[in-house]
């Protein structure tokens, strides 16, 4: 069980580091097109069309995402809420039964 959780541990930690390594690939990227875009307008505008276009594909990514996660679970579980109210009816019947 202890070798189990250390090679849990070593995975997650090389999980983390390529998660790093790929954020800081996307940090190169965004550089490498933004010099690229330079090359036919002024740097700060390349700049600002490549944070726009980020900024579109990140609102585009969260509401798909949030409508994804309303369509998942009902806020209230239904099922939950009529199974306590046929037990309180039940439980009612039962103390008017056991009154008498």
């Amino acid at each position: 069980m202890t070798e189990r959780g250390k090679r849990m541990g070593k995975g997650a930690g090389i999980l983390g580091a390529a998660a790093l390594v790929g954020l800081l690939a996307a940090g190169a990227l965004t550089a490498c097109l933004i010099a690229a875009l330079d090359l036919a307008m002024a740097t700060w505008l390349a700049a600002l069309v490549v944070t726009v276009v980020f900024g579109a594909i990140a609102a585009v990514l969260a509401m798909t995402g949030r409508k994804q996660i309303q369509e998942a679970a009902p806020p209230v579980p239904e099922q939950a809420i009529d199974s306590v109210k046929e037990d309180v009816q039940w439980a009612k019947t039962r103390t008017r039964s056991a009154t008498k």
